[in-house]
């Protein structure tokens, strides 16, 4: 698997190449928005880590011009501070962020889901299991340890969607948008209320949810399974 590293900083790039090749990738570095644009459609890397901050254009318009033509997963690296700009990088196409400072497991789990969701979705899988529960997109059914459980058609699409994108940060937009159309882009309070709602049913302990997980100020998560 090829990893195309695209960041301006020097230490960045000699802490990251040394401990991806460990992990077992091809590391190709990229120190700016030019050079990135170029090595995404010659080299045609499996994943490209994304640093916002780029000296000759915002990492962003980079997420957005590559969108046009290619899947390719992509994760950001930014701020701890910077909030918005970690929402509108995921809106507009980034699988995944890292915070910076960030440990090297961290960043590879986030690396092997972007990977493995990128597989499901050329192998068009529509099933999806972790921890008991099961959800087939195919037949939509919901179960929990075999046992069948009973969504309405806006929780069904609202599960579906964070399956979908299993083990990757789906911001509130998104789901609003893709489950309520564009004129509930802003209206977090119906999402709260459903993702309430589900938690009751699908978790075992509702009130420490493992499986839908909360991205403060973000979005939500469904935890992935190995």
């Amino acid at each position: 698997m090829h990893i195309l590293v695209v960041d301006d900083e020097p230490q960045i790039q000699r802490f990251l190449k040394p401990a991806l090749i460990a992990a077992g990738y091809e590391v190709t570095p990229a120190v700016n928005g030019t050079d990135a644009m170029r090595l995404i459609a010659t080299a045609a890397p499996d994943l490209v880590i994304l640093d916002l901050g780029l000296p000759d254009m915002d990492g962003k318009d980079i997420i957005t011009k590559v969108r046009e033509w290619s899947k390719v997963p992509v994760i950001v690296l930014s701020a701890r501070d910077r909030e918005t700009e970690k929402i509108a990088a995921l809106d507009l196409g980034a699988d995944d962020y890292v915070e910076k400072p960030f440990g090297i497991g961290e960043l590879i789990a986030r690396i092997r889901t972007a990977l493995r969701h990128k597989a499901h979705e050329e192998g068009n899988a529509t099933r999806f299991e972790s921890d008991g529960l099961v959800i087939d997109t195919l037949k939509r059914l919901v179960s929990r340890d075999g046992e069948a459980i009973r969504v309405t058609p806006k929780e069904y699409d609202l599960l579906a969607m964070l399956a979908r994108h299993a083990g990757r940060v789906v911001t509130h937009r998104q789901l609003l948008t893709s489950v309520w159309g564009t004129a509930h882009a802003e209206d977090l309070h119906y999402l709260r209320v459903f993702i309430g709602q589900l938690r009751a049913k699908i978790e075992r302990d509702p009130a420490n949810p493992r499986i839908i997980q909360t991205e403060a100020g973000i979005g939500y998560r469904l935890k992935d399974e190995e």
